[in-house]
Parts: structure tokens; C-alpha cells; sequence
């Protein structure tokens, strides 16, 4: 009898592939519309579920966690729905000037920030017109939004996370198990026949294989719904 291979397994949610739902407690959120004022930073944490520092921020009793900005500290005063364009002010996008950095930018005014939220991210405003101010993204790629969309201005805290090595395995292990990732990552041909359809390839001599319409999602590997395979006479 054949095994379920690791992207069934992974997608039937056991615990040995569940991320631990402590690691995701914190979750990044402005507050409403309509506030505006000073908000205080109480404190920078650390999230195992996300790849920069947190900030908490207190205003008007109510309190949110927004990415933490490269140079803020605990106990500064932030303002929130001013346009003033300060390290960790949070603002709408209309007011940001075309030399200033932004992140965590909503794509819908009052989602709560969607976009450049890792480490050492940042985007620029590069045009603004009839159609709303056009953002520049870290991966050069250009997005019109609605000029009432929220950001913070400055760049995001963490740069050169990636820059230490991994000296040992264990290391490397227990940063992609606090994020639920598999690892090590291991080829489709080096497993057993009864692992995966392209396993026990004796010389890695992958085998065609024809995946089903209506195959479910952790099975669907081979060719998916070609019209023709094999080499052509």
C-alpha cells in the first residue's frame, strides 16, 4: 500500500504540520478611520511570526500593533492621521512627498496595511494624479492606490537579519519550525516509490506521470492536463 505523500500530509493540518497558533497572537492593524492624535509606543517585541520588531502603540485607551520603524523607541510619541512626515508617523499616502519612505500601505483605505511589511522593506510615492498616487515597490513594480490609503512613514527595523550565518543545523531547524515551514526540503526523485510518484528512479530517471482533472491539490504533480507527452514523431 502506497503513502500519502508530504503535500497531502501538510495539507491534512496534523499537529506535525501545524504552526503553533501562539506565534501569530500578534496581528498587524491601524487604528480606525477616524482617528486622529498622538499615540505613545509602550514597547518593541519580538514576533516569532514575523520577520521584523513589533511596535505597540497606545492611543485614546485603544492599542495596535504596527511593524517597527528603523530609529523609533519605547516611550516616543508618534503621530497618527497628521501629515507630518516623521520617522514612525502613520499618515495618508496623499500627503507623502516623493523622496520620503513608507511601509505597511494599505491597499484599501482601512484594511489595516497590507503591503511591505518584512524586514528592511520600504516603498516611495513616484506619481500622483486623477487616479490616485502611484507607489513604487521594493521589487520595482508600480501600484496605483487610493490617495486616503494609511502608511508609516520611515524604513522598517531589521536590516541585516539575514547578514549572520546559520553555524549549525539545529539553528536553521527551529527558525523554519516557528513559522510551520518544511524543512529540510528534500527532492521529489531521491524518495521511496511509495513516498511520491516520482520516487525509486534508480539513476534519477523521473517518470512521466499524467495527474488527474479532478486530483486534489497535494496530488496534482507531473503534468497537469497536457495535450500531448512524449517525444514527438
Amino acid at each position: 500500500m502506497g503513502k500519502t505523500i508530504i503535500q497531502q500530509a501538510r495539507g491534512h493540518g496534523s499537529k506535525t504540520y501545524q504552526v503553533r497558533p501562539n506565534a501569530y497572537r500578534y496581528r498587524i492593524a491601524y487604528p480606525k478611520l477616524n482617528t486622529v492624535g498622538k499615540g505613545k509606543i509602550v514597547l518593541l517585541l519580538n514576533s516569532a511570526a514575523h520577520s521584523c520588531p513589533l511596535a505597540k502603540v497606545l492611543i485614546n485607551n485603544q492599542t495596535f500593533f504596527i511593524p517597527a520603524a528603523d530609529g523609533i523607541y519605547e516611550g516616543q510619541e508618534i503621530e497618527i492621521g497628521t501629515d507630518k512626515i516623521i520617522t514612525g508617523n502613520i499618515t495618508s499616502l496623499k500627503h507623502i512627498p516623493f523622496d520620503a519612505r513608507i511601509f505597511n500601505i494599505e491597499i484599501r483605505p482601512g484594511d489595516g496595511g497590507k503591503m511591505i511589511r518584512t524586514a528592511a522593506g520600504s516603498a516611495s510615492v513616484v506619481k500622483k494624479d486623477e487616479r490616485g498616487v502611484t507607489v513604487l515597490m521594493p521589487n520595482k513594480r508600480e501600484v496605483t492606490l487610493d490617495g486616503n490609503c494609511r502608511v508609516t512613514v520611515g524604513i522598517i527595523a531589521g536590516q541585516g537579519r539575514k547578514l549572520k550565518p546559520i553555524a549549525k543545523a539545529g539553528k536553521k531547524h527551529h527558525m523554519m519550525k516557528a513559522r510551520n515551514k518544511l524543512w529540510p526540503r528534500t527532492s521529489a526523485v531521491k524518495f521511496n516509490a511509495v513516498d511520491h510518484p516520482f520516487g525509486g528512479g534508480r539513476g534519477k530517471r523521473i517518470k512521466s506521470k499524467i495527474a488527474k482533472r479532478n486530483a486534489p491539490a497535494g496530488a496534482k504533480v507531473g503534468h497537469l492536463r497536457p495535450s500531448r507527452t512524449g517525444v514527438r514523431k
